[in-house]
């Protein structure tokens, strides 16, 4: 995973009114935490933190008005409507450590032929990985599966360095059969109706 350099400045004006005039500037407010340090209130650049955040558990290099930390991203809240990003919480982290994150699941391959739904019980897969090595996501082939198959989390393959934090048998995805939609009782009145004319 590589890093990404981020630019940030320390925040002194907090509460509505200054995140507003921060985000007016196309600056996200943020917080910095983690390893027993007090809480950092930052100003990092809206546009770059906008294409970073396009990928799950991005690694940040952040320059803090000249002091360096690595973070990665713990909660992001956008605007409901434009999407745009309000504030950021990132946790700060060290080379060599391991953290707790959840990566995407991708699957690949067709079912098997029919009615099934796929369904995914776990959007993202609870592992823990070294702080530097975060896998971006995992893939597991869906290839052939039917109604009442299930993949379970010590079935998905991770990168070397990566472990589950969840139990073995976590449901991940199962395969569901399609279910025919009953008729409404409106229907079959009127299907009774026509069979007694």
């Amino acid at each position: 995973m590589s890093e990404v350099k981020l630019a940030a400045a320390i925040r002194s004006e907090f509460g509505k009114g200054a995140a507003r005039r921060v985000r007016r500037e196309n600056n996200v407010p943020g917080v910095l935490y983690g390893h027993g340090s007090d809480p950092i209130h930052i100003t990092l650049p809206g546009h770059q933190l906008q294409l970073a955040l396009r990928t799950s558990n991005v690694l940040l290099a952040l320059d803090i008005e000249g002091k360096n930390e690595l973070a990665i991203p713990k909660s992001v809240q956008r605007d409901p409507l434009r999407g745009s990003i309000e504030h950021v919480d990132l946790l700060i982290v060290k080379r060599g450590e391991k953290v707790n994150v959840e990566i995407p699941v991708n699957t690949e391959g067709e079912l098997a032929p029919g009615a099934f739904l796929l369904e995914h019980v776990l959007k993202a897969l609870p592992v823990e990985a070294e702080a530097t090595h975060i896998p971006e996501s995992v893939t597991v082939s869906i290839k052939g599966l039917t109604a009442g198959d299930s993949i379970l989390a010590k079935d998905i393959p991770l990168p070397s360095g990566t472990t589950l934090a969840v139990e073995d048998d976590t449901v991940v995805l199962q395969i569901l059969a399609a279910q025919a939609e009953e008729p409404s009782a409106e229907a079959e009145a009127e299907a009774a109706e026509g069979a007694e004319a």
